[in-house]
Parts: C-alpha cells; structure tokens; sequence
C-alpha cells in the first residue's frame, strides 16, 4: 500500500526483477520506498503484486519521484549498466539538490562510476558505485553489497543498505569499501573470483565424470559431501543439486541435456582486463573466463572433434583414492584464484588510491554472494593477522592448507593431461604456485632476448642500475 503522509527514506528507480526485489526489501525492513520505472506498468504490477509488503511511493515521472523522497534524498538506480544508466543519472541530477545522493547499484565498469562520481561531484551531489551480490534471491532477501563514494554519503546511506543486506553472526554483510570506483571495483573482481570458483567445480566435476566414471547423481552424492568440510559454499551446494535434477522430459540427468556453452556479462572480462592493466596475474580468473569462450565457440569445436588426442593414459585404477585427490585440488585451486583476486584488488587500491580493508571484504562476503564460503572466515583472520600480507598463500593457514593438497593437487593435474581432460583452472593455478615460489624464472632469458632484439636492458643480480649487452658489435656490456 502507499503511504501519502510520510516521505520516503530511499527511492528505487528500475523495476526489473532485481530492482523490484530490493524495493521489496526495503519496505520488509520497514523503510518508505519511493519506486519508479519507465513504463508505468512495472510499477502498477509492483504495487499489485507486493504492495502489502510495506510502504511504497508509486511516482510516474522523474520529478515526482524525486519530490516524494527525504532529505538528503536517496535513490538507487537498478537500470542496466552503460547510456541507460547516465540517462537516468542524468535525470536525476537535473532534479536534485545538493548534498542528495546517487546510487548505482547495477554492475557498472569502475572506471564509469569515477568518471560519473567526478561529474556528479561537480554538481554538488554525491554519487555512489554500489556492487550488489547475490542475484534476485539475494535481493530479495539480503545481498552482499560493497559501496563506494564519499564517507559522507555512506554516513546517510549506510544504516539503510546495511539493514537490508545479509547478516552473518550479527554483522551486516555491507561496508564502505573506499572512494568514487572502489565499491564496483571490488564487485567486479568478485564476479571474476565468482568465474574462477564455478569453473574449477566443473574441472572437479568432469574428472569424476571422464576419469572417474562416475554418474551426474553420484556425484552430486560427492559434492554434497564435500560440502559438509572445507568446500562448505553455496556454489558447492547448488552443484549437488543440478547434478541430482532430472529432465522430466527424458528422464537423463539434467546436466546431459543441457547445452555445454557458458554464457557470460561481461564482469570476469573486465577483471582479466583490468589485472593486465595492472600488471597482476590472476591466472585462475583468466583461464575461466577464456574458458566460458571456448565452450561457446561450438562450430570450431564441432570442426575439432576429430582431432588426434595422442597416446592416452588408463582411468585412475583407485576411485575413492582419486575422488579424494580431486577434492583436494579443487580446495587449492580454488585458495589460489582467491589469493590472486585479493591481490587484484590490493594492486587497484593502490593505482586509484583507495584505502580498502581486505578483512572486511571477506566478512561482507560471508553471506549474501554466490561466492559465499566457510573459508571466507580463515580469509578474514589472515588479514586480522597482518593487513598488509603480501598474498594471501603467504598466511600460515594457507601455506599449511596448499601443503596439504599440494601432492594431489599434482596428481590430479597429470592424470588430466594424461587422459585428455581439460582442467585450465586447475593447471594454471598449480603453475602460478609453482612460479610465484620458484627462485629463479626463465623471465632472465626473456630479458636477455629483448635486450637484443630493442635494446631494452636488463638489470642484473650483482650491482644496480640497467645494462644493455652490444649485441651486433663486439658483445661488450655498457650501462644504459
């Protein structure tokens, strides 16, 4: 029902599934929602379908909209990212006030949100990036949410996003993550960390298929499992459940008669990107993102499929032995994409100057988000520990947790290649492992190759300064 007394707290304008939840979500939690859409009849639906669940401020422009809200008002944009966004930011910049606040809390590029936060600012508005996880359910009822902007903003806005996201042990799964782009920053990486985690279940998942020969509701049994220890997460525990589905159309496993092609919006892209603009290699991501494009490129891979595979191994002859192994290396994999995100976001902060918590991270984390996982707690004590570690392998309870699947971990990755079975996930993160604690890389050729070919110098391990070797003349070395 609507509320003709009262102005509302916050205002919510895009009424799709995830827009129309979180203003459900608001009015729950007892807070007048005002709620606009373009076409009128998403709100009218809203009001007829959900209207008893608190108190709405049905607008059908703009302006009333943005008169029907508090001072400072609030409102939160849940339109899709790109010109539709800066439309409507730019609507209602135009009919605000200083000091009114501006929330995106679509998934937006981060380098949108400080341009837009710039402009915004010059204006005499705040505006803030919100990342927003945990798809419509979480919406509905308690996402993980990461903001940006000023601290003044968050000071206003905060109580209210904080009393409706996930709480886990009492803590609101919401913090002011830094200024202007750094809450859709780290709801990007999220999302790539969110890539790297569901590829690596279907690495463990097809080895226990191809390898195993285990069938889709075995080993959803395994998953469930699995699901009771360290691998305790919500993406582990969906898995067992579309494994157990059966197509009530032919009887096969749902996960048979599914297309093999991962679709994607765009998110673990721009994370890969951004790691390349920032020189930090987030392996594990980037091969579940590649990995996504390769499942979709289905007339090469029919084109492929006659393609000689070479000698292949025999099946593991243990299966509980191998099944075992698998879990483990799912759990190191899965710690190294970790590792690599954090220090993904480590490297941002510091390129745009954002001062982020990591720990806190991990605690919003915790609920809310598909990437929601009991180890997100030992994430958290690491940086308890030390907020300044270097990576997140580097903690004692990772160092010894790696240890302890890193025989396996080996194991599974050879028996893959041994048997064809593409496991990118798993084999790049080993071999991330195994270059971050090598002492010596062959990157000394490689500056030894470039050093000939361009000129580029090399520094060396005896003395400082750069060098260049005469590599057409008489192989004397000068000083650059």
């Amino acid at each position: 029902m609507t509320n003709d007394t009262s102005r509302a707290h916050i205002g919510v304008v895009g009424l799709a599934v995830m827009g129309s939840n979180i203003a459900r979500n608001f009015a729950r939690h007892g807070h007048v929602v005002a709620v606009y859409n373009r076409s009128p009849e998403k709100t009218r639906a809203l009001l007829a379908e959900h209207g008893d669940e608190g108190e709405f401020r049905p607008a059908e422009t703009i302006e009333e909209f943005v008169a029907s809200l508090e001072r400072p008002r609030r409102a939160l944009i849940m339109v899709q990212a790109g010109p539709a966004t800066d439309a409507v930011i730019g609507q209602l910049a135009d009919a605000m006030e200083p000091g009114d606040i501006i929330i995106d809390g679509g998934n937006s590029l981060y380098t949108d949100t400080i341009r837009r936060e710039r402009e915004i600012r010059a204006r005499g508005l705040h505006f803030v990036g919100a990342g927003i996880s945990g798809g419509e359910e979480g919406a509905l009822n308690g996402p993980a949410i990461m903001p940006g902007g000023t601290a003044e903003a968050y000071a206003s806005l905060g109580p209210l996003l904080e009393s409706v996201s996930a709480h886990v042990d009492g803590t609101p799964c919401c913090a002011h993550i830094g200024a202007d782009g750094a809450g859709h920053f780290v709801k990007m990486v999220h999302n790539g960390i969110e890539y790297a985690d569901m590829q690596v279940i279907g690495e463990a998942y097809q080895l226990l298929r191809d390898a195993a020969g285990l069938e889709p509701a075995e080993i959803a049994g395994i998953f469930r499992e699995w699901n009771t220890g360290d691998l305790d997460s919500y993406l582990v525990e969906i898995t067992a459940e579309v494994l157990a589905q059966t197509d009530a159309a032919t009887g096969r496993p749902l996960v048979d008669v599914i297309l093999d092609a991962a679709g994607q919006k765009g998110t673990g892209r721009w994370t890969a990107k951004a790691a390349l603009d920032l020189g930090i290699p987030v392996t594990g991501i980037g091969e579940a993102v590649f990995a996504r494009a390769l499942s979709s490129a289905l007339d090469q891979r029919a084109a492929a499929r006659e393609l000689p595979a070479g000698r292949l191994g025999e099946a593991p002859a243990d299966r509980d032995a191998f099944v075992e192994q698998v879990r483990r290396a799912l759990y190191a994999s899965k710690i190294v994409a970790y590792s690599q995100g954090f220090d993904e976001i480590n490297a941002g902060a510091a390129e745009y100057g954002w001062d982020i918590d990591r720990g806190a991270l991990a605690t919003i984390w915790r609920g809310g988000c598909i990437i929601r996982a009991r180890f997100l707690d030992r994430i958290k004590d690491a940086y308890d520990r030390d907020p300044a570690l270097p990576a997140l392998l580097l903690d004692d309870y990772f160092r010894a947790q790696v240890a302890d699947c890193l025989d396996a971990w080996r194991e599974v990755v050879v028996t893959a290649t041994r048997l064809g079975i593409p496991t990118p996930v798993f084999a790049s993160t080993l071999a991330y492992y195994d270059g971050l604690r090598a002492e010596r890389l062959p990157a000394a050729l490689i500056q030894g190759q470039r050093d000939y070919f361009g000129a580029h110098t090399y520094r060396r391990v005896d003395r400082e300064g750069s060098f260049h070797t005469l590599w057409g003349d008489d192989r004397s070395e000068v000083e650059a």
